[in-house]
């Protein structure tokens, strides 16, 4: 068993295909008209056949409270592993991308947690 999919709700889908394309740098895999919304993935540039990530529609009633009680709370709803969190911490600090955690290690984990601009905090991590 493996994961082939998962998914982050989100506001604005094309405002979060530009954010996880040209900001984090994911790649788009699908695009397919559902109704009013898009079935809409990215996936990693390292790795086109992996694991993609659903960018999906927030519209259910359920689906905003809980985003807004996890962001309350900063409990990221995704994380994305990274070669070095300070050095992309730095790229996308200077992208315009708003931290609400900087780098911090804990043992031979390092994590930082930003703001996807779509509802959601994600955390970017890596370990020594």
């Amino acid at each position: 068993m493996r994961i082939n999919l998962t998914s982050v709700f989100v506001d604005d889908q094309l405002k979060a295909l530009a954010f996880y394309t040209d900001v984090l740098g994911f790649r788009q895999k699908n695009k397919v008209a559902v109704g009013e919304d898009w079935w809409l993935t990215v996936v990693s540039p390292e790795d086109p056949e992996g694991t993609e990530l659903l960018l999906e529609p927030d519209g259910h009633p359920a689906v905003k409270p809980y985003k807004a009680a996890l962001v309350e709370d900063g409990i990221p709803a995704a994380a994305f592993a990274v070669d070095d969190v300070a050095a992309e911490f730095e790229r996308l600090r200077g992208l315009g991308v708003y931290f609400t955690q900087e780098p911090l290690q804990m043992d031979d984990v390092t994590v930082a947690v930003l703001d996807d601009t779509c509802g959601n905090l994600i955390q970017i991590m890596h370990t020594a």
